[in-house]
């Protein structure tokens, strides 16, 4: 089994077709057909079913097809990374960047970098916070961004400032006092907030004796602002991410509770030897303020 068999099964695989897979690959349909069977005989497995208008992945195939995008990309990092130690601060790096620092990065240093060395580009993968840890260990992405909480096990950690949690208040659900607002104020309305969130502010919740009611759970912070936007509940959400969500019309009121605050963090696998322009970034990242 070769890089080549592996990119060959991908465009297989999300393509449906082998036809349309050749196509894609410019190449003919007989040589990708004959790379299908051999990688089946060497397998000694049956990875796609023939069907009359195309093909489906058997279960062997599905795991080849989830195993073989992380090697291709694992793949495509290391030859970047290895090639960029020797070049200086050039190349592509893969950035994870969780939904809740959107607000944070990229940032105006980050610019500055661009505009010093035209060479440099990103490569950036949108992740939840384990989404994202998983990228930087597995080595697919050289740094990431992410918030807490999370286990910093083998990883490297630079921490920004704490950050308070703000509530997006819709006219009809204004609570609070003029600035502030805290969890037994918001006892009985409706809320929305990250999932990871969810069972922090459940906790809350019942610790300030309130009533717990989590209308909607979502994957990203910025879908929580629309939410709220729309009329549908109290979003909690991050302070920094506020630049980037139309909340107009919303109250905007800082959550008084130490215990919900959060901080983003720039992270990198423990005893990796970063690239030079992964080191620039960490630097240039610095707290994330």
């Amino acid at each position: 089994m070769n890089l080549k068999q592996l990119e060959y099964f991908v465009a297989i695989a999300e393509e449906g077709q082998i036809t349309a897979a050749a196509r894609r690959l410019h190449i003919s349909q007989p040589p990708l057909s004959y790379e299908l069977a051999r990688l089946e005989r060497e397998l000694d497995t049956q990875l796609v079913r023939r069907e009359p208008r195309g093909v489906s992945l058997t279960d062997a195939g599905r795991l080849l097809y989830e195993r073989a995008g992380t090697i291709l990309s694992l793949t495509t990092a290391t030859a970047r990374e290895v090639s960029g130690i020797g070049r200086g601060i050039t190349g592509t790096l893969c950035l994870a960047v969780a939904p809740g620092c959107a607000g944070l990065v990229p940032t105006g240093r980050l610019r500055e970098l661009v505009e010093r060395h035209p060479d440099v580009s990103f490569e950036v993968r949108d992740a939840a916070t384990p989404a994202a840890i998983e990228l930087v260990q597995s080595g697919i992405a050289e740094v990431g961004v992410v918030r807490t909480p999370f286990s910093s096990a083998g990883l490297r950690c630079r921490y920004a400032p704490a950050e308070p949690l703000v509530a997006v208040m819709p006219p009809a659900l204004e609570t609070g006092g003029e600035l502030s607002v805290s969890l037994a104020e918001l006892s009985g309305a409706p809320l929305v907030c990250d999932r990871r969130l969810a069972g922090t502010v459940r906790g809350a919740l019942g610790t300030a004796g309130a009533t717990a009611r989590v209308l909607c759970e979502t994957e990203d912070e910025r879908t929580t602002c629309a939410w709220a936007a729309a009329g549908l509940g109290v979003g909690l959400v991050p302070r920094s991410l506020l630049a980037l969500c139309d909340t107009a019309g919303c109250y905007i009121k800082v959550l008084l509770e130490k215990d919900l605050e959060s901080r983003a963090a720039v992270i990198w696998k423990a005893g990796r030897t970063l690239s030079p322009l992964a080191e620039r970034v960490v630097a240039l990242l610095g707290e994330l303020t």
